[in-house]
């Protein structure tokens, strides 16, 4: 069988959308390449963002921030001293932008000026951390990443 110019050109084509179709059905079927969406409902979480900003701002606003830092056996989270602790109430996000299994979060509930999550409970890596906060029917946020 002689394989000419056109032969050749047609045989090419077929292995190469061969090649590309194999790798479409790997990664559309194989659940070591996970697919997850950041955010399920992003339309909502759009319509919402001038609230967060506003938040933000007012968390950056005031004289003493809220200040998170680690070590290894812990995050803190250092609300601000002139604010009674008992009247803060809220919710601490902790997202691990590689696996959404991996998100959790904390309430505030506290009666000192500082939280701590445990370590223990985080995988190492990249972590963002919003600390979304009332006091006095007014809202504030934070956020800050940390590697571990």
């Amino acid at each position: 069988m002689k394989i000419n110019w056109g032969k050749g050109i047609v045989i090419a084509f077929i292995l190469f959308m061969s090649f590309i179709l194999y790798f479409v059905v790997t990664m559309i079927t194989n659940p070591a390449y996970d697919n997850e969406m950041v955010v399920e409902e992003y339309y909502k979480v759009d319509a919402e963002y001038g609230t967060v900003m506003d938040q933000l701002n007012a968390g950056n606003a005031l004289t003493e921030k809220v200040k998170i830092s680690h070590n290894a056996q812990a995050i803190s989270v250092l609300f601000p001293s002139n604010i009674p602790a008992d009247k803060i109430d809220g919710i601490i996000t902790l997202y691990r932008p590689s696996s959404k299994i991996l998100d959790f979060e904390v309430p505030i509930k506290i009666s000192e000026s500082e939280l701590k999550i445990p370590a223990d409970k985080l995988a190492g890596g990249v972590w963002k951390i919003t600390v979304a906060w009332n006091y006095s029917g007014k809202k504030y946020m934070t956020t800050e990443q940390l590697y571990l």
